[in-house]
């Protein structure tokens, strides 16, 4: 928390690589977890005489993310190079866009919506390729370089921790349903540097800020940032001056600790890329892409509220994760909503929770948790009996209609058969129906109970409650 008397200032570079099979200026591939330097072309490795050639796929990609965040797109945009060592960095620079972004002046809301956080321009580069330390060497891995990468910068907008979450939570899911981006963050294929500075309440002035590279899950960006926010104060209430450093985040420590000295733009000794023409976009290209976006999770969560009479926090939990919401999609194409949302937060979720993996893994699919749904609406089966079922289609896959059949779970309808179990259980239970007449109003559970068990399960509930009170009455 920060103290009364001080005020954070954050703002988020956002790393997100495209999703795209083949990386910006090269055909390698980009396949996560392969052997070591087996995706390197010779471009990739900075070979004499390589010269790059542009993925427009991901040219495309920036510009549907930069669609879906409500911003404006440059018709014509340039590559640069951004100049510094670095052992992962065969080139000796990095070819990104500095002076004209693809993506500029866009927004992603928080907090419920009530709160806009400004992004301040998208623009696309390579990526690094990775080191690797074991003990007194380092390796080089350039599996990574060149992959497309998207930075997505805010503006100094966000004022605490849980804030930063937010926004980062709130963009991975919007780059998920537009598919531009994995948001995996424990890949790597998203993460953060979040500029963090203080200043006393109330001022308007900007303080120094430090720079936290690399931040790659919610929980370490929550702990950096809080972090960082009371070293600041400590240091400014001690008369001293923050340094304008670039910080890693230890893990094992929870502390930020100094890397290097923060650059200025200036350092990089940024110039136009030689090798590449400008990237000129049509507006009809622009409208055509922005034809194809799926529908957005706030547009989704709105819809699912006024249309289909959704709570906002059951809304909230669909949405929150496209895989869930293309699930719950399949469900209501033939269910109603709310039985819907009950067999998917409640049942399926459960069960997902127990196995301890996600909606992906799940071995009951959509159409599969349909068709047993279709069982209980038709009667075929009780809901009671609809559980049972699942738990065996979660266990071993099997559709719904065949262990209906091995396990002999139809429901029983018939009423002349349900009527003859009755008469036997109150023939065989005279002193609890003279107990009922006299008041005991509640030993019709205990009539219900003794149905199910003669019947396991399997008479339909409406037609015993229809004879058992006629039956009882008389």
């Amino acid at each position: 928390m920060v103290k009364e008397n001080w005020e954070a200032v954050i703002g988020l570079e956002v790393h997100a690589q495209v999703s795209s099979k083949t990386k910006l200026f090269s055909s390698s591939s980009t396949k996560f977890g392969t052997e070591h330097n087996t995706q390197v072309s010779l471009f990739d490795a900075a070979m004499p005489g390589t010269l790059p050639i542009l993925n427009y796929y991901s040219i495309e990609q920036v510009i549907r993310t930069g669609l879906a965040l409500s911003a404006e797109i440059n018709k014509c945009s340039y590559f640069d190079r951004k100049n510094y060592f670095y052992p992962d960095l065969p080139q000796g620079y990095q070819i990104t866009q500095f002076f004209e972004p693809i993506v500029k002046n866009g927004i992603v809301f928080i907090d419920s919506n009530e709160k806009g956080i400004r992004i301040a321009r998208i623009h696309l580069e390579q990526d690094a390729g990775k080191s690797i330390h074991k003990k007194s060497k380092t390796y080089v891995d350039l599996n990574r370089a060149g992959v497309p990468l998207m930075e997505i910068v805010s503006e100094p907008d966000l004022r605490s921790s849980i804030e930063a979450a937010e926004f980062m939570k709130k963009l991975r899911q919007i780059l998920r349903y537009i598919g531009s981006c994995d948001g995996d963050m424990e890949k790597g294929s998203l993460r953060c540097d979040a500029n963090v500075s203080v200043r006393p309440k109330g001022s308007s002035t900007f303080g120094t800020r430090c720079e936290i590279k690399n931040l790659n899950s919610i929980r370490y960006i929550i702990q950096a940032i809080e972090y960082e926010i009371q070293r600041q104060i400590k240091v400014l209430e001690n008369g001293e001056e923050v340094n304008q450093d670039a910080l890693l985040f230890d893990i094992a420590l929870g502390k930020t600790k100094v890397m290097r000295n923060k650059e200025d733009a200036s350092d990089y000794r940024y110039f136009p890329e030689p090798d590449l023409l400008p990237i000129e976009v049509s507006q009809d290209k622009i409208d055509s892409i922005k034809s194809s976006l799926p529908e957005l999770p706030d547009q989704k969560k709105l819809r699912y509220i006024k249309e289909l009479g959704i709570s906002e926090y059951d809304a909230d939990v669909i949405i929150s994760d496209k895989a869930i919401a293309d699930y719950f999609e399949e469900l209501i194409k033939k269910h109603d909503s709310k039985l819907a949302v009950t067999w998917l937060t409640v049942e399926l979720f459960g069960r997902l929770n127990k196995a301890g993996i996600d909606i992906t893994s799940s071995p009951v699919k959509a159409n599969a948790l349909s068709k047993l749904l279709d069982f209980i609406v038709d009667e075929t089966i009780s809901a009671k009996l609809g559980k049972q079922v699942f738990d065996i289609m979660f266990e071993t896959g099997k559709p719904a209609s065949l262990i209906i059949e091995e396990q002999d779970l139809k429901q029983i309808a018939d009423k002349q058969q349900i009527s003859k179990i009755i008469s036997k259980i109150i023939n065989d239970n005279q002193d609890k129906v003279q107990e009922y007449k006299s008041g005991k109003i509640k030993l019709y559970g205990f009539f219900v109970g003794e149905v199910m068990k003669l019947t396991k399960g399997k008479a339909n509930p409406n037609v015993v409650n229809l004879i058992l009170s006629e039956r009882l009455s008389n």
